[in-house]
């Protein structure tokens, strides 16, 4: 393919959930770092009527959003990254449209022949192999130290005040793997409080969209004499700025997403347990893999210190794709 001069222009399409489009905006800035780079993201949803559509069945005009492809007489983007099933039919669609112009990448795992795209950034415990795949631990985000650092600042008023050590509470939910009832949640939130106590800290906690309303009431509640800040879902998100200024974090089984994030900080990560609704597979081999590198550990009630390297896998899968360009 054919690049022109300046900066490498760099299209993320996601359906716009933060847990879909961190993903391929976090590879898109990983790039963004080493080559100057211009980042347009867009965001697209199917009507109703054609969402359930198989990948192959599904054309643009479906779209209730705007199309991402460029207007007529407009330019190609050299590089189009893009997260989840709701981007699948229009990255493939992209790669035959733009005429080999525009590189494209599909972060996760697309469930199709990866020979359909110019690169795949699969989660290693996937297990998907090929080619043109790049398998890597998690999967991508946009957690580096200096994009905590620099999220911090707006929160401080909330955040300087509460006692060490502070500890980040990544809390996912339901899902075909696992499950987070009221019962577990508040046996959770029992846990934490006591370990928090014992030291005479805080607690910094967020929801996933997947967390049951009634799991949220239960882990709030359990919380409620804690000192910290349980984030509630409304104005920014704050969970950048609990990840910078955390000595601990702990992190619900069921999410590689929240896995790699945390995993990227460099600080203690501390696993919670979540209900099984069938084997664990793939989770049981990401945290495998994670507990091998030294990152995790079961939170058993205590909150012990540890070290090691914070990965840094989405910098390895940009220069993969840089490499993969021609441009590394």
């Amino acid at each position: 393919m054919e690049i022109g001069s300046g900066p490498l222009r760099i299209q993320v399409v996601s359906d716009g959930r933060a847990g879909m489009e961190n993903q391929a905006l976090g590879l898109a800035e990983a790039i963004a770092r080493l080559t100057p780079s211009a980042i347009d993201i867009r965001r697209v949803k199917w009507q109703p009527a054609f969402d359930w559509l198989p990948v192959g069945l599904k054309a643009p005009w479906m779209l209730a959003s705007e199309t991402p492809f460029p207007a007529n007489g407009e330019t190609w983007p050299d590089l189009w990254i893009s997260t989840g099933r709701a981007s699948l039919p229009l990255s493939l669609a992209a790669r035959r449209l733009s005429g080999g112009r525009t590189f494209v990448v599909q972060t996760q795992n697309p469930r199709l022949d990866p020979a359909l795209f110019d690169l795949i950034v699969a989660p290693a415990h996937d297990g998907l192999t090929g080619a043109n795949v790049v398998a890597i631990t998690g999967s991508p985000h946009r957690i580096t130290p200096q994009v905590l650092a620099e999220a911090a600042p707006a929160f401080a008023d909330r955040l300087e005040p509460l006692p060490r050590p502070r500890v980040a509470v990544m809390i996912g939910g339901r899902s075909g793997a696992f499950d987070l009832t009221p019962t577990h949640a508040g046996a959770l939130a029992e846990q934490i409080s006591k370990a928090v106590r014992a030291v005479g800290g805080s607690v910094m906690l967020t929801f996933s969209r997947r967390t049951p309303e009634a799991a949220r009431s239960a882990m709030t509640e359990g919380l409620a004499g804690v000192p910290g800040w349980i984030w509630d879902g409304t104005g920014p998100n704050p969970l950048f700025a609990f990840l910078s200024v955390a000595d601990h974090v702990l992190v619900t089984e069921d999410s590689a997403n929240m896995a790699a994030e945390a995993a990227a900080t460099g600080k203690p990560v501390h696993v919670l347990p979540m209900i099984a609704r069938k084997a664990p597979g793939k989770f049981a081999r990401l945290q495998a893999d994670l507990t091998a590198r030294g990152v995790t550990r079961p939170f058993d009630g205590t909150l012990p210190d540890w070290l090691y390297t914070p990965l840094t896998e989405t910098g390895r899968a940009a220069q993969a794709v840089l490499a993969a360009m021609g441009r590394g």
